[in-house]
Parts: C-alpha cells; structure tokens; sequence
C-alpha cells in the first residue's frame, strides 16, 4: 500500500487540468503521512480524504496549487476490499484519528510501507524484498530486515491518557476536540480510543464545573479560568489522575469542586492544578500544585513499577509499550556486563527494563521533574545500577565521555524531529558496539540512520510497533551495529 512518498506529483508548472468547485472522477494511487488519499487527475495530484487506494472516487475540488490540490471526496465509485465503516460518530469532524475507515490488516501494511519508503527514499538504504534504488548510497551491503508491524488484537480504546480542551458555548461551558481547521471547542462525550475510565472521568469534572460556575477560557479574550482538563489512568492499579489547568492560581469553590471530583470519579488517587498564564497553545504551565491526595498515580508496564507525576511522559499504550521495550531489550544484547547510556530516559521507563539486563546504565533527560520520577522509579523497583543526570543528552554525553564513562550500547528514544546532531556526532566518536533508536517518526529515523551509516554502522533490522491504532502514526525499534575491521556489522 503506497504512502505518498512512492508517488511523484506534477514537476513542471502547466495550467493545471482542473478547477475549483469542479466534480472530478480520480482514481487513489497512495496514501499522504496525514492520511488522506492520493489521486491522479490527467496526471495532476489531489489530496483527497477519505479515499482509499485502490479506489477510483467521485470529488469536489475545492483548492488548487502549483502542484497539486485537494478535493471532497462525494462517492466512491470502486471499494477498496480494505475499506471500513468508521464507528465512531464524531470521526469526520475530529481528526484525531485519520485511518479508521481503512481496515485494521490494511493500516498494519500501510504503516510498514511508510517506514521502508522512509528508509529507502530519504535514507537511502536498501531494504530486503524491495527493488535495489539507483540513489541508494551502499547497493552492496547486506539489505535492511523490516519485519511486519506488531499490532493489538483489539485495537481499540487502548488511551490511558485524555488531554481535552474546554471551551464555552451558548449551552455552558464544553469540552472536546478541536473542529478540524479552527480551534472551535465541540463537545465529546466518547472517543473509542480512550480507555472509558478516562471518559467517565472527564465527564464528572465537566459537570462539577458547571454545576459550580466555573468559567471556561476564552482564547480570543485570555479571560476564563478552566483551560484544558488531563486524566490519566493507571489500569494496573485502578488509580487515576486529575490534572485542571488554569489561566491563574484561583480557584473559586475549590473545596466543593474537589469534593464534587472525589464523589463522581472511582479510584481517584490524585487532583492536581497546573497554571497556565500565557496566551500560548502550550497546554502545561510551568507550576504545579497538588490540590488532594498524591503527587502521583502508580502503573506497571511488565513487571517494572512507575509513578506518574502530572506533567510526566508516561507511554499512552501501555501494552505496545512492552512489546516495544522488549524489543529494544533484545536489540540491545545484554550479558550483564555492558554500560549502556540511555539518551531521552524520561521517567526512566526504557532503564529501567535495560538495567536489569546490563551492568550500569546512565540515563538523561532534559526535564527536571522526569528525572525526578526516574530516580523515584529505580527506587520503587529496587534497581540499583542506574544514574540519571539532568540536561540535553547532546552536552551531557560529551561531559560523561570526558570523564570515561565508556557505552557499550546507546540507546536513543528522540522526539519527533530526531536527535540533536552534536549528540549524533558524539555517539559516533565514543563507538559502542551497538545503537538501538527507539523511533515515533519514520522521516527523522531514516535520516539520522543515514548519518549513523556514513559513521561506520550498519542498520540490521526494524522492529515496527502500533502503538497508535487508527492513526497515521507508528513507532520503530532499530538495531544499529558497529562496522568491525573486516567489515562486518
């Protein structure tokens, strides 16, 4: 199933063969990285969502570009044998996910496509069972083992984590989703990706809101004090979290709103405030204060204990995360007697899983309430060989070589835009056998990859994980060798 990046869009600049508000007939050749379908009108592209490839659909055009343009799709004129009825009600207007018209078997291809054209095109690394690219840098070398998507067997309300806006209407205070292209708030009672707990919950502080008053924020003005309401919940444990976050520190009725949270919501653990003054779409300010209960909420992933502070990064999926960690586990071939770094530890949820496999293990991250939550976790769990540092992994690496700190195996967990260049450079001058990238973007992991490779590794093998079902997004586990003298990975 093609993603976008297998398709090539019109390249010279002729009138395009169509017009706005024109009812074409296309047939789907790919899917884009956002999801939408991918259709040829005498040569020129159309974004069009909802389609499906494989399909030939009906559609209105409703903008044009130099290269191409996006259309509405009105019928389908061939059925994809993937295409599905989407059961959630809200799925056209929210956004949040963008797949579930397109089967479950179908999205596992297509996310395991998107990962080889990633490797392949902006890589250019060759990938077993796919034809040698003439701009692959390296055709001789042992080709790359993609190895199919792991999925859920019931891939549905796996979220243990809701983060909602909330808004006013002319009914009262609301809260949702985003309408897609604007920031209109509309109201959600359910989202078949969200654990229902999570659902229960953000309903009963909605209406402990209303009942007393409380007034919701208002973008356009900066006035209102409710800006987003955060649950999480640990199925572990059965605790759950309540995060408000306020555009100021009080709160009017903050006893009984407590008190109307701690009556409607089971196993409540945990009712905390964060204040956000800034008119930002940032959700988290800076400062936060417990209102009731704990500071955290505890879960299990596996066997390994985690508290969960608010602003915490906790893995939303905790079942994929074990397979995903597991994986990294396995790439990273630990006897017991390796120092491994983990960069981007968070709470320390990958080294802690490491650290039972390896002699030390050196974790860091930039934010100083992860490490905290780190440091408390190898405590809960009686994991003693592990030290986590505060800082960006790109200037504490150098400092931890400096002082002989020797890895064995780097395991690296990036955001979204890939890791910092310093601290690829870095990894590449203090040579471990072994670099296992734990990826949530197949575009950045593809190139640093590349950057890996004309550093002296070999990329041996990706591990794909759903950790998001009906969405466009997947995660990788990459096992990256060291280039011996003889050539050999």
């Amino acid at each position: 199933m093609a993603t976008v990046g297998a398709c090539n869009q019109m390249s010279d600049k002729r009138t395009p063969p169509v017009e706005t508000g024109q009812i074409v007939e296309s047939d789907i050749v790919g899917l884009t990285l956002e999801g939408e379908g991918v259709g040829r009108v005498q040569g020129f592209t159309l974004f069009i969502r909802g389609a499906l490839p494989g399909e030939r659909v009906r559609a209105k055009v409703v903008s044009i570009g130099n290269s191409f343009g996006r259309a509405r799709m009105t019928d389908v004129l061939t059925r994809s044998v993937h295409r599905r009825f989407a059961p959630c009600p809200i799925y056209e207007e929210c956004g949040g996910c963008q797949l579930q018209h397109l089967s479950y078997v179908g999205q596992l291809e297509w996310k395991r496509q998107y990962v080889v054209d990633s490797l392949m095109r902006i890589g250019k690394l060759p990938v077993a069972g796919e034809p040698v690219r003439g701009d692959a840098a390296d055709s001789v070398r042992s080709p790359i083992v993609v190895h199919p998507v792991i999925g859920m067997a019931d891939p549905w309300r796996y979220r243990n984590k809701a983060q909602v806006p909330i808004g006013q209407s002319e009914g009262g205070l609301v809260g949702g989703f985003y309408e897609q292209g604007s920031h209109d708030i509309v109201e959600m009672e359910a989202c078949l990706i969200q654990q229902e707990e999570n659902e229960q919950t953000v309903r009963a502080v909605k209406e402990a809101a209303r009942t007393l008053g409380i007034s919701a924020y208002n973008r356009s003005t900066g006035r209102g004090l409710l800006r987003h309401v955060v649950v999480r919940h640990a199925a572990a444990t059965g605790q759950r979290m309540v995060v408000l976050i306020t555009n100021g520190r009080d709160i009017p009725y903050e006893d009984e709103l407590i008190g109307l949270i701690r009556e409607q919501v089971p196993g409540v653990a945990s009712i905390v405030q964060n204040i956000n003054t800034f008119r930002t779409a940032v959700v988290f300010g800076e400062h936060t204060r417990t209102l009731w209960g704990e500071d955290v909420i505890y879960d299990e992933i596996g066997d390994i204990r985690f508290a969960i502070s608010a602003r915490s990064f906790f893995q939303v999926n905790p079942e994929q995360t074990k397979q995903l960690y597991d994986a990294a586990v396995r790439y990273a071939g630990l006897t017991g007697e390796e120092t491994v770094v983990d960069a981007y530890c968070g709470i320390g949820t990958i080294s802690l899983f490491l650290a039972r496999h390896a002699r030390r293990v050196y974790g860091v991250e930039i934010v100083p309430e992860a490490i905290e939550d780190a440091r408390r976790n190898a405590i809960l769990n009686g994991i003693h060989n592990v030290e986590f540092t505060v800082g960006a992994a790109e200037r504490v690496f150098p400092r931890w070589q400096a002082s002989g700190i020797t890895p064995d195996v780097i395991v690296v967990d990036p955001p979204r835009k890939g890791c910092d260049s310093v601290l690829i450079q870095s990894m590449l001058e203090s040579r471990p056998k072994r670099i296992v990238y734990v990826s949530c973007n197949p575009s950045t992991l593809a190139r640093d990859l590349r950057l890996l490779e004309d550093g002296g590794y070999r990329t041996v093998e990706v591990q794909p994980v759903d950790m998001f079902p009906h969405t466009v997004h997947v995660e990788c586990v990459v096992s990256v060798h060291r280039i011996d003298n003889n050539g050999n990975a």
